[in-house]
């Protein structure tokens, strides 16, 4: 009887337990080759690869609010302003409009913030997926590139 057992329950489980570890050999052994492989082709590609990916990849608000914010050009007036007011008037921006298929740019507006209005000091667009900025000129209140912009 002791043998029956022996047969009917340790066999099977002896047999599931090797059939599971070649199945899990095989498995990893596959997608260890396949990694290698991706591996090897992206090695290939490199350069390619990064500057698809950099031209597809769509901006974020943050990010599009951060490009306009460190300009030189924002920065400086902003430290102007608040040393001419003796730090009673801030200036900030926000995302005011993000991009449509009509309209693909961010429009960020730099202000000045006080207690109780804004007034605006720039307009930027800044384009997605390029992250080139542009801005508005309110002379001929028209978008001009930063290059065109020459700010005093």
């Amino acid at each position: 009887m002791g043998s029956f057992i022996k047969r009917s329950l340790c066999y099977p489980f002896t047999a599931s337990l090797l059939i599971g570890l070649t199945c899990h050999s095989t498995i990893a052994q596959s997608h260890s080759k396949y990694f290698q492989t991706k591996h090897v082709q992206i090695e290939q590609k490199s350069s390619k690869t990064v500057k698809i990916t950099q031209a597809t990849q769509a901006l974020d608000e943050k990010t599009a609010l951060n490009l306009v914010w460190k300009l030189p050009q924002v920065q400086r007036k902003a430290r102007e302003i608040e040393k001419l007011s003796n730090g009673k008037i801030r200036v900030a921006a926000k995302v005011d409009s993000s991009p449509t298929p009509e309209a693909p740019y961010y429009t960020v507006q730099i202000y000045e913030n006080h207690i109780d209005y804004m007034d605006t000091i720039y307009w930027f667009r800044v384009l997605n997926p390029s992250g080139d900025i542009q801005v508005l000129d309110i002379i001929k209140n028209e978008y001009v590139s930063l290059e065109a912009w020459k700010q005093n």
